[in-house]
């Protein structure tokens, strides 16, 4: 049965010509490559598309794979590059499905409270998470992979180095310029909003 095997293992089989050894692959990771494109792209229809690319890419490309990484990361590196790809041919710069998404240190801005069914509460959360989302989606295109894999995917900076080739400390680099950058126009859009500017928080989270 191929499903017990290894990455590698089906992988040899595919290259010797088993084609099921290549559905039980992408069986095993399009969930995961699925949700990923989801966060980058922030649409299911793009997303769908992302991922009918990936295995194209993959099925094209798997005889080549020589196990330097894992499958996985590979896989992951494949759907990182066919997001941005799409998102670069609609001009859009609109990613990122998440209710938190900042490091713990960036929580208090997400000001959440024990009254559940405040009203001013609840508005004021979703205000939160539009301008979150619209912040996030403004990171350019070398930091949005990194936040959403490390942050939001939660994998270690090896394992995003590992998918993204880059360095362990290029990784730790990006991250930290990301948060400084959701920091500063959270902080922006948290003053707005106190000052009773009912427009300022969503057009001060769109302007990187």
């Amino acid at each position: 049965m191929s499903e017990g095997k290894t990455d590698l293992e089906l992988i040899e089989e595919f290259k010797g010509g088993n084609q099921a050894a290549y559905e039980v692959l992408i069986e095993r990771y399009s969930e995961k490559a699925f949700h990923l494109a989801s966060r980058m792209c922030r649409n299911q229809e793009d997303a769908e598309e992302v991922l009918q690319d990936v295995f194209v890419t993959v099925f094209r490309k798997i005889t080549g794979f020589e196990g330097k990484s894992s499958f996985s990361s590979w896989l992951y590196r494949v759907t990182v590059n066919s997001s941005l790809m799409k998102l670069r041919k609609r001009k859009q710069n609109r990613c990122v499905l998440m209710e938190e998404a900042l490091s713990a240190e960036d929580h208090s801005l997400l000001l959440r409270t024990k009254e559940e069914h405040d009203t001013d509460t609840i508005a004021l959360r979703k205000e939160v998470s539009e301008a979150l989302q619209i912040a996030i989606s403004k990171l350019p295109d070398e930091y949005r992979p990194v936040f959403i894999l490390r942050d939001i995917d939660g994998l270690t900076s090896r394992e995003v180095g590992k998918i993204l080739g880059l360095s362990i400390p290029a990784v730790k680099s990006r991250l930290h310029r990301s948060r400084l950058m959701l920091r500063k126009k959270l902080t922006t859009f948290y003053r707005e909003y106190s000052s009773g500017d009912a427009k300022a928080p969503l057009t001060s989270a769109g302007n990187m």
